[in-house]
């Protein structure tokens, strides 16, 4: 905890609500300030029996069990909280991810107390930004249920009552948790895949493609997130943005082809020395091949190939140090087998 973020001799501890507290990220951001701060933590989770991350029985901590899309049973917690960080969401079912994504957030903010919230960590995708962190036209004209959601959402904070208490942030691609699922924390579904991941390494080797992306692990955005949960709240100070501050959460770019080698490496194997270039019209091939199916979303994706970001905002960028910076950092922590 950083110094200018301890609590004044007599002051009351910070009331932190956490939604979605059972979750991958939740789950590692309830640990963190569980560990580091003296703040009262409220969990709201669906089921505390996937709450493993931190002791449900302390009195620091309070859960708020039930769906998000009913904020009711919980007014008065809600309306007490200082802080709030909201990485619940939902896809899949497009109703579903409309009430959870952008109705639920706006009931949520509606039963807060003005006078006490002094801060929202609202959770969206990198996905649905460009390059420079503007909204991209085309996650509103092509995007799956969740990508339209977010991007609704965002929309509508940027003019909402609170927008100047609110930093959106903007997870990439996200790692935690282990490949067995034996961790203390949930396994991300990208860690997950990890394994079946490695399977593949035999043909993959032998395809080239020009495609980058980022990519942060779920210690570090809990990092990121208590810091911004426990420094005082000011107007956004980034540059060409709105009242909304927002900030992409990943390490430095790397591209399909290091991700490959960096497996390759991992798992001891050989990497030759050239291979087969993925063009678009090749992938387009292997599609029908295959008999694949793909939505409007997936082609955008298909033919944008690069999703970067500037700035991006790992723990480097607020005077801390990384969990896991690189690939490899990532694949030990999720025990991948070498």
């Amino acid at each position: 905890m950083s110094p200018e973020a301890s609590p004044a001799a007599g002051t009351r501890p910070a009331r932190i609500l956490i939604t979605g507290a059972s979750g991958c990220v939740g789950q590692h951001i309830a640990d963190l300030l569980y560990r580091e701060t003296d703040a009262q933590l409220l969990l709201w989770l669906r089921d505390p029996e996937k709450l493993t991350a931190v002791p449900r029985q302390d009195p620091r901590i309070t859960l708020l069990v039930g769906d998000l899309r009913d904020a009711e049973p919980h007014r008065a917690q809600i309306a007490s909280a200082t802080r709030i960080i909201h990485t619940a969401t939902a896809w899949g079912d497009p109703e579903r991810a409309l009430q959870v994504n952008v109705v639920a957030v706006k009931a949520m903010l509606a039963a807060t107390d003005p006078a006490v919230l002094e801060q929202v960590v609202y959770f969206s995708t990198a996905s649905i930004l460009d390059r420079h962190l503007k909204l991209l036209p085309e996650a509103m004209a092509y995007g799956t249920e969740y990508i339209q959601t977010k991007a609704q959402c965002l929309e509508q904070l940027e003019s909402h009552p609170l927008a100047e208490r609110i930093v959106a942030v903007f997870p990439t691609l996200v790692f935690g948790g282990t490949v067995d699922g034996g961790g203390r924390f949930p396994t991300s579904y990208l860690t997950a895949g990890l394994r079946e991941g490695a399977r593949w390494l035999w043909l993959a080797k032998w395809l080239r493609t020009d495609a980058s992306f980022h990519f942060i692990h779920a210690a570090d955005i809990a990092r990121v997130c208590a810091h911004l949960a426990t420094t005082p709240q000011r107007p956004n100070p980034e540059q060409g943005q709105g009242k909304v501050r927002r900030l992409v959460l990943g390490q430095p770019s790397v591209t399909v082809n290091q991700t490959v080698r960096s497996l390759v490496g991992w798992c001891r194997g050989w990497m030759p020395p050239v291979g087969l270039e993925l063009s678009e019209w090749l992938i387009e091939g292997l599609i029908k091949l295959l008999r694949i199916e793909v939505n409007a979303w997936d082609r955008f994706s298909i033919r944008q190939r690069h999703f970067v970001h500037e700035p991006i905002s790992p723990p480097e960028r607020f005077g801390m140090v990384s969990h896991a910076p690189t690939l490899e950092a990532v694949f030990e922590d999720a025990g991948l087998p070498r």
